[in-house]
């Protein structure tokens, strides 16, 4: 559980109502059902037709991790990489057939795997490097669907707000509906640009910094078996992986 992120969310909302209420207002002014269809339905509609049905499914999938961010034990795993560095000098490169068996991270099994079949170090390397590549791009372009969403919503919100002020444009014969077409154009503004600004945008960047700190822990592994496979020794390998904890 990432308490920071649920903490801004927090405090952004405490914020927002807190002052509104120090200010003589009440929460049920805030609250508008016409102005939340416009600016979260239209959001919602343009970032669909923006994106490829696997990228906006992609995105909701890691929006999670936004506040259940992946552990990356990054001292733990240059320990392991240590280790097998030792048992592969001393037993072969088959010795680390049952450790790879039993590691559960997906991506170090594969390049342990890569490593007990003998294949080449710049083999290795290449094979990885493309699974981190093509790994990263899809998730930066999951994060750019919330930073779409961000850039679409305050402009739907205008929209919301022109319809608001037409409405009351047609009903100045009638004061007792002006009120609701009012409320209408300024608290859809108010959504527009407050769920892009304290959520969407955060959500995104959010996503693009776990996407690049996933890539770069995703490097220190390849590193480490590459290593492994040219046989260096193993103080060398975790002076080398001790860079990735600076």
């Amino acid at each position: 559980m990432d308490l920071l992120s649920i903490t801004g969310i927090l405090m952004a909302l405490v914020a927002i109502i807190g002052g509104n209420l120090l200010e003589g207002g009440q929460v049920s002014a805030l609250l508008n059902g016409p102005a939340l269809i416009i600016v979260f339905g239209g959001t919602l509609g343009a970032i669909m037709l923006q994106s490829p049905g696997a990228i906006f499914l992609h995105a909701l999938r890691l929006a999670g991790g936004v506040f259940h961010p992946p552990r990356q034990e990054l001292a733990s795993t240059i320990k392991k990489l240590v280790s097998w560095s030792s048992v592969a000098r001393k037993e072969g490169l088959l010795g680390l057939e049952a450790v790879s068996e039993k590691e559960p991270d997906l991506f170090i099994r594969k390049g342990m795997q890569l490593l007990v079949d003998g294949s080449e170090p710049e083999v290795i390397r290449r094979i990885l490097e493309v699974e981190v590549d093509n790994r990263e791009q899809q998730d930066l372009m999951a994060a750019k669907v919330f930073e779409s969403m961000g850039g679409y919503a305050p402009t739907i919100g205008i929209i919301g707000a022109v319809m608001g002020l037409i409405h009351v444009m047609q009903n100045l014969a009638d004061p007792g509906r002006l009120g609701a077409g009012i409320a209408t154009a300024f608290v859809a503004t108010i959504y527009g640009v407050g769920v892009a600004n304290l959520f969407l945008l955060p959500f995104g960047n959010k996503m693009k910094t776990l996407a690049l700190r996933k890539s770069q822990y995703q490097e220190m592994v390849i590193e480490g078996i590459v290593a492994i496979a040219e046989g260096e020794n193993p103080r060398n390998i975790e002076s080398r992986l001790q860079g990735y904890l600076n």
